[in-house]
């Protein structure tokens, strides 16, 4: 992932998606740190030894199995930044990846790394509820 320090030289809009994308990289790093400090986190069980009861060792491995899904989840996110950072460096940010418009500034604003305008997020996310 870029840094802000090897910025691209961008000006107006694409230096505040640059900045809202490196915003966006950052409060996922820190994300991914407290989820894996929090599943590699082992005093509250050392704390309990033998005694533990099945019912906490099944809701510890649940709350683990979920901060795990997030990490990954988070790194699919990093992924997409990642990707959104590229098409910017080479023109192609902002349009969408399966009609070619361009997607909204207002849905940018909140998911600058957003690959689908609203339309065919929409439909897209209709066909995978079928």
């Amino acid at each position: 992932m870029r840094k802000k320090s090897n910025a691209p030289k961008y000006e107006g809009k694409e230096l505040e998606y640059y900045n809202a994308l490196i915003a966006a990289a950052e409060k996922i790093h820190l994300q991914m740190k407290n989820h894996a400090s929090e599943v590699l986190d082992c005093s509250n069980a050392d704390k309990r030894g033998v005694t533990t009861h099945m019912a906490d060792v099944s809701s510890d491995n649940a709350r683990n199995e979920m901060k795990i899904r997030m990490l990954s989840e988070d790194g699919d996110v990093l992924h997409l930044i990642d990707d959104a950072l590229e098409r910017l460096a080479n023109g192609e940010f902002g349009k969408c990846q399966e009609c070619g418009e361009m997607i909204p500034e207002g849905r940018l604003k909140i998911r600058p790394y957003a690959v689908f305008c609203t339309k065919c997020k929409s439909k897209i996310e209709e066909m995978m509820r079928q």
